[in-house]
């Protein structure tokens, strides 16, 4: 039985047919890999947008905010892991795209829900029922919201960005030698924010922890390269808590993560603190 090639995500994994990769949402099939975590919702709750996080987009607004099961990277420190490298063996309820967009239309009649955010797993392992639910989403009138790691190629960004009215894209590390030791690869998620940022609300995300991210020469770096593409795009720099597999150490020092804002704002307009 041959392998397939996956070609969602910088990881290239072949599974073989009826197999899992890496992400444990996508099997090996004929033509490549399918989609096996589709319409699996492991949670699901209703949040305020700010919670995304998402700072200037509908600001106190709620959204319905649905996950299923697991990511293609490996962050020691998730907070999510436990749908995050979950498989199709972990509890969940099952949704058709008709379905959940109704859910979402039902709360946006009865306590004011703007739309849809894909977020808690990773949701683009399994981004045709991201791209079908967003279209009837937005067929009602309703907003879609994605929080993602950005490690998916363009071919995936184009399937789903006619949809997606904000984003918020986690921005893990801002050096090749970071992004590697979680498993992923800066320039996909690079790539994916340049092609991104022009067609939908954009915000990012930096979780900044000790060892990993916190020179502030990367942040200078970063914060440069996110100006370069607009300087009014939102950085949301959060602090560390110990979990999951990274559970020594402190928390992010509180006076490195104030100066690391004072960096960011050197060059971006909206720079936010989390966890603080």
């Amino acid at each position: 039985m041959e392998n397939t090639t996956c070609k969602i995500c910088p990881r290239h994994c072949a599974p073989a047919q009826g197999s899992y990769g890496f992400c444990k949402a996508r099997r090996g099939a004929e033509s490549g890999t399918v989609c096996s975590n589709y319409g699996h919702i492991t949670s699901m709750a209703l949040d305020p947008i700010e919670k995304k996080p998402i700072a200037m987009f509908r600001p106190g607004s709620v959204i319905l905010s649905v996950g299923s099961y697991g990511c293609n990277m490996d962050c020691r420190f998730c907070q999510n892991h436990e749908i995050s490298r979950g498989d199709g063996t972990m509890p969940y309820r099952e949704y058709t795209p008709e379905e959940l967009a109704e859910v979402a239309w039902r709360l946006h009649l009865e306590q004011d829900n703007i739309g849809l955010a894909f977020t808690y797993n990773e949701p683009l392992v399994g981004y045709e029922f991201v791209r079908d639910t967003a279209k009837l989403v937005s067929e009602k009138g309703l907003v879609n919201v994605l929080v993602s790691n950005g490690q998916a190629s363009l071919e995936v960004l184009e399937e789903i960005i006619p949809y997606m009215d904000a984003m918020n894209i986690d921005l893990k590390a801002f050096t090749k030698e970071g992004y590697e030791s979680l498993g992923g690869d800066l320039d996909t998620t690079m790539k994916w924010i340049e092609n991104a940022h022009s067609r939908c609300h954009m915000e990012l995300t930096s979780l900044i922890v000790p060892g990993l991210n916190d020179d502030p020469e990367e942040m200078d770096h970063e914060a440069r390269w996110v100006a370069s593409l607009d300087p009014e795009i939102p950085l949301h720099i959060t602090r560390f808590f110990p979990r999951y597999r990274y559970t020594e150490g402190e928390p992010t020092d509180i006076d490195l993560m104030y100066r690391l804002r004072e960096v960011a704002q050197r060059h971006l307009r909206n720079v936010f603190l989390g966890n603080i």
